[in-house]
């Protein structure tokens, strides 16, 4: 079974500017290496940090293809507050 990941970097520019990028993988962990290594998309490439700060998971590629189009349809604004909100949640104990 195949899991997709919906994610949504912060990119600082060599200017300071602050930028959203979002995308989808089947593999979380090697994309983001790939936009750090200059090798994902050309948007990334240059930037002086890449910080994943949100992500969703899917059991289907369509799906998360969907959701990535939703997002990034998404206000700045609408952005951040998503992210802030994925980082309010309260981890649950094991």
């Amino acid at each position: 079974m195949s899991v997709y990941y919906v994610y949504i970097l912060e990119t600082i520019s060599k200017k300071n500017k602050k930028w959203y990028y979002t995308g989808y993988t089947n593999n979380l962990h090697r994309r983001i290496e790939e936009h750090k290594t200059g090798k994902g998309a050309q948007f990334c490439r240059g930037k002086k940090v890449i910080k994943l700060k949100y992500f969703e998971t899917y059991r289907e590629r369509s799906r998360a293809m969907r959701r990535e189009l939703e997002i990034k349809s998404l206000s700045r604004k609408e952005k951040i507050k998503l992210i802030k909100n994925f980082n309010d949640i309260e981890p649950i104990d094991a």
